[in-house]
């Protein structure tokens, strides 16, 4: 059947996005982790320190998720946090938690070159920026 909403750009954006988390999931499976775990061992990694309300933030992940989103990763061994006031935490990716970063990352990088690929050759330069004008217009 024929999807009539296929017209509506947001619809479409949101059912792309759909697909690509949920294979990404997939693949992250092999490692026990999900699309977030990775984006914040990513995100640790590439500034070591950040506290957890600013990666809460770069994330978009709201404030009362964050605690119990980093205290699982922190119960797996995966990240610490350290106090660095009365009430921020920074982040630090453990010796486990950089080796998972890192298998993430592998697994990361492969799906978004075979991502990317589903996109006509022509097209290609086009799909970041396209999407980044749309995120960052709010």
């Amino acid at each position: 059947m024929d999807d009539p909403l296929k017209k509506y750009p947001g619809y479409v954006l949101r059912r792309a996005s759909a697909i690509a988390v949920s294979e990404l999931n997939e693949k992250l499976r092999a490692i026990k982790l999900r699309n977030a775990d990775i984006a914040l061992l990513m995100l640790i990694d590439q500034k070591p320190g950040i506290t957890q309300s600013d990666a809460g933030r770069v994330l978009d992940i709201a404030r009362a998720n964050m605690a119990p989103f980093v205290a699982r990763l922190e119960k797996a061994k995966i990240v610490t946090r350290h106090a660095v006031d009365g009430r921020s935490q920074r982040l630090e990716l453990t010796s486990r938690g950089n080796l998972l970063m890192q298998e993430g990352r592998r697994i990361v990088d492969a799906y978004e070159k075979e991502l990317i690929r589903r996109v006509p050759a022509d097209m290609r330069d086009q799909v970041l920026p396209i999407l980044l004008a749309i995120w960052r217009s709010r």
